[in-house]
């Protein structure tokens, strides 16, 4: 097998205004995942489990203090976002549109940590469903 070693230059192939509609995007991603931070925090605190479950209050802490650094891992990645987006918009005021190089690695760095921080958010979200869904209080219905 014989790998190519050669390095590459990258040119950046996105203007301002789709790297804006990127950001906007992500914005989305994370208002929408703080809705759902809130969902599974209620769900967390509420009386809907079976109470003699074994470590179930133990296990319930550690839920919440994952979630807890989700929740503030989100609001750094916002805070990264709304910088980004100030740059860019600096770069649209000023009719600037080019991006250089450095820019564009900025901006997918940026991308992976909010996919990383959505992806990470997902898998908790699941476990906690998951394991939610086996202890649930089960409810008669009534006639």
């Amino acid at each position: 097998m014989n790998i190519d070693k050669t390095t590459t230059t990258v040119t950046p192939t996105k203007t301002i205004e789709e790297l804006y509609l990127d950001v906007r995007h992500w914005k989305s991603n994370l208002l929408f995942m703080e809705d759902e931070i809130r969902f599974v925090d209620h769900l967390l605190d509420s009386y809907i489990f079976e109470p003699n479950t074994p470590g179930l209050f133990e296990l319930m802490q550690d839920y919440q203090k994952v979630l807890k650094a989700t929740r503030n891992k989100k609001r750094l990645v916002w805070q990264h976002i709304i910088k980004h987006e100030n740059n860019l918009g600096g770069m649209l005021e000023h009719r600037d549109k080019a991006c250089d190089f450095d820019f564009h690695q900025k901006h997918d760095v940026l991308k992976a940590e909010v996919v990383g921080c959505v992806a990470d958010f997902q898998n908790l979200k699941g476990e906690i469903f998951n394991y939610a869904s086996e202890i649930l209080k089960k409810r008669k219905p009534k006639h």
